[in-house]
Order: C-alpha cells, then sequence, then structure tokens
C-alpha cells in the first residue's frame, strides 16, 4: 500500500512572493497532501495566494509570532493526526521556493524509521549573522534535552503524527522549534537530522537581521527559561 499523503504545515507572514513557488514545489513532490497555511498577520496578499493554490489558510488577523500562529494550524489537524494510522505532518517555512521539493527527504527518513522528528539541515549557509541565536539554541537544547544539534533552528521538519500532538501548543515566537526539539527529546521521540539543498530567504548582517536574531535568541531563552 503506497503511504499516506502527508500533512503540510508552512509559516508564513507577508511571503507573497515567495510562496507561490513554495506550494506549487510542495503539491508536486506530495500530491494529495493536505495543506496549510499559517498566516500570522501578513499585510501583504499571502492568504489569496494560498487561497488561490488550493491550500488551506489558518489566519491571525494581526501578527501574534511564528509560534502562536503554526500552533493555531496544528490545532486544526490534531484530530487528523490522532487517528490510527496517522499520516506524516511537515512543517516548513514559505521561503524555501522550488527546493520545498526536497523535503521529501525529510519524511523519508521518518517513514524508515531512523527518527520520529526529523530536523533539515541546510547543505549550504546563506546569509546570518555571528551565530550567536544558533549558539545559543543548541546549548539550550543541550542542557535540557541532551542533544547536540547543528540546525536547532531550522523550521523544516517532518514528524509521526503523535509527535506532533506532543509538542504542540509550540513554544511563542521563534522559540518554537527550540521548544519542540525539547519537548520531543523529553517524550521520548528519536530526533533525527537530514542535511538537504535548500534555499530560502536569508537575513544578513544588517539592523534588520540582527533585530530578527535578536528576536530569536529572547524567544528561544524563554522557551528554554520554560522548560529548564
Amino acid at each position: 500500500m503506497p503511504p499516506r499523503p502527508p500533512i503540510v504545515l508552512i509559516a508564513a507572514r507577508d511571503e507573497a512572493d515567495r510562496l507561490p513557488a513554495t506550494l506549487a514545489a510542495l503539491r508536486e513532490a506530495f500530491p494529495g497532501a493536505r495543506v496549510v497555511v499559517a498566516d500570522d498577520g501578513s499585510t501583504d496578499a499571502t492568504a489569496r495566494v494560498a487561497r488561490d493554490a488550493g491550500a488551506e489558510v489558518v489566519r491571525s488577523s494581526r501578527s501574534a509570532g511564528k509560534g502562536a500562529a503554526a500552533s493555531r494550524a496544528a490545532q486544526a489537524v490534531l484530530d487528523v493526526t490522532a487517528a490510527p494510522d496517522p499520516p506524516l505532518v511537515l512543517l516548513c517555512d514559505a521561503d524555501l521556493g522550488q527546493s520545498a521539493a526536497r523535503l521529501a527527504g525529510l519524511l523519508d527518513a521518518v517513514a524508515r524509521g531512523e527518527g520520529d522528528l526529523a530536523v533539515a539541515v541546510f547543505a549550504r549557509r546563506v546569509g546570518g549573522g555571528f551565530g550567536l541565536a544558533v549558539g545559543a539554541a543548541r546549548w539550550a537544547i543541550r542542557r535540557a534535552a541532551g542533544l547536540e544539534l547543528a540546525a536547532p533552528l531550522s523550521g523544516q521538519r517532518a514528524m509521526r503524527g503523535e509527535v506532533l500532538a506532543c509538542v504542540t501548543p509550540f513554544a511563542p515566537g521563534f522559540g518554537m522549534e527550540v521548544g519542540m526539539t525539547i519537548d520531543a527529546a523529553r517524550a521520548g521521540f528519536r530526533v533525527v537530522e537530514v542535511p538537504l539543498e535548500l534555499e530560502h530567504r536569508a537575513t544578513g548582517r544588517t539592523w534588520r537581521g540582527f533585530a530578527h536574531r535578536g528576536r530569536q535568541l529572547r524567544d528561544l531563552l524563554a522557551a528554554w527559561w520554560a522548560r529548564r
């Protein structure tokens, strides 16, 4: 029997330009998948282009943060993931474009039993700052769960349905990934990393980029503190 199509949850905020390519790649890679876009109060046409592409949209009227928006989308599918023989669940960001098709490698790793939660490691680094947020995330996960991860902040993740139920609601804001990893590991689920050739809209060493990473640092430390 062929595997069931996955459920795909996409975190998006003001991604109307890159979301169509991401959705097209996901549709081609995962025919029949249920695709849900978590729109975190976008001020552009993100919700419209998502619906035009056939995706479900769970929209916040104003920005509530990545974790809260993704939690609302996850809540919409929890009944399916709690059923017998649940489909696998794929979480990803909206800015992957055509490279989103390569996320099949994450689902394959879970389907083969290599892990219960598979995290994508970008094979090539694009942009980024001085590594403070990533280093803090590694420290928080190591301290709380005893895991050493190369990409602790990666939002590209595949998991079994029972894992989704365990890790939701997600930690607020950009603490989502750190909180998710700690919660899954503490529950006894196996976390693995999978290198993939992915592309995304990277933040560089600009004031905007540093502000983004500052928010990441604040939120991930809050997620760790809540689980200490």
